[in-house]
């Protein structure tokens, strides 16, 4: 199935698409000074995995709702947005890549509250790719939030990365509704948000519970991602779009595609390498 991630015609979400085309002119405007990457331009890979709770409350999105029987490879970058340096607070980001080959008919898990037999869930081929031939991954990317309505609808600074609520602050579509998610630290903390202090990190996990809720609802846990410092920093095959490389089971609403898709159709391009959780670290001295 294709995903359409392009904006939606202007006459549909006019005011979304007005507020598009601004921030695209503005992402440009950023990237001369920052190239290649407006916000967010320093960030430390992490590598890791996430495992699914048993009997988490289902959400009406084959991601959350369709367990994999084991866990999911993930490889992930966390920064601050504008650079600051700690610890004055910065927006903090945390985007991950999930391997989707977990989803495949073969060998996904159980759809909760339903036999195995009707399990209904994203299906990439075996052999680790698309259709189209591109990876077999989807994007999720979070930003330090707010936890309650209205907060979680807005970014909110914070000086350390293990004391904030990580949320994808605009919903998606499930089978249910709109669905947001949320990520938070259970123990542990990043090894640093900016690779120039990495000296000295320690191997620690940084252990996160990932949450869901609708726009009013309340949080539910679903998963448990462990994240570990990766051997390889260099970041250049980790450009995130979770509207391009959906989670399974989501789907975008015509409002939020026209409002975030130029400024990153502006600053990605759409042939760059991809990165994948599966992907080996690179030889020490290459």
């Amino acid at each position: 199935m294709t995903v359409t991630t392009a904006p939606p015609p202007l006459h549909r979400s006019p005011v979304a698409r007005t507020l598009g085309a601004l921030l695209a002119t503005g992402f440009g405007v950023l990237q001369r000074l920052r190239t290649p990457r407006p916000i967010h331009s320093r960030g430390v890979v992490l590598r890791g995995e996430m495992r699914w709770i048993p009997d988490a409350e289902p959400a009406g999105v084959a991601f959350i709702d369709d367990a994999p029987p084991g866990p999911v490879p993930v490889v992930a970058r966390v920064s601050r947005s504008l650079g600051l340096p700690a610890p004055l607070p910065d927006i903090i980001g945390l985007a991950l890549r999930v391997d989707l080959a977990g989803w495949d008919r073969g060998t996904a898990g159980t759809r909760r509250g339903e036999p195995a037999g009707r399990q209904r869930g994203a299906s990439p081929p075996t052999n680790g790719e698309t259709a189209t031939g591109s990876p077999a991954v989807a994007d999720v990317e979070l930003a330090s939030a707010g936890w309650n309505v209205p907060a979680r609808f807005a970014l909110r600074p914070h000086r350390r990365a293990e004391h904030a609520r990580l949320g994808s602050l605009l919903p998606f579509q499930g089978a249910r509704g709109a669905v947001l998610l949320v990520a938070r630290t259970a123990s542990g903390r990043p090894p640093a948000t900016d690779p120039r202090a990495l000296d000295g990190a320690d191997d620690t996990p940084w252990v996160l519970t990932l949450g869901h809720a609708t726009p009013a609802g309340p949080w539910h846990p679903f998963a448990r991602l462990v994240l570990r410092l990766d051997p390889d920093q260099d970041d250049r095959g980790l450009r995130f779009d979770a509207v391009r490389r959906p989670i399974p089971g989501a789907r975008w609403p015509a409002w939020v595609r026209a409002a975030r898709q130029p400024s990153y159709a502006r600053v990605q391009p759409v042939d760059a390498e991809i990165r994948t959780p599966v992907s080996q670290p690179a030889a020490a001295g290459t």
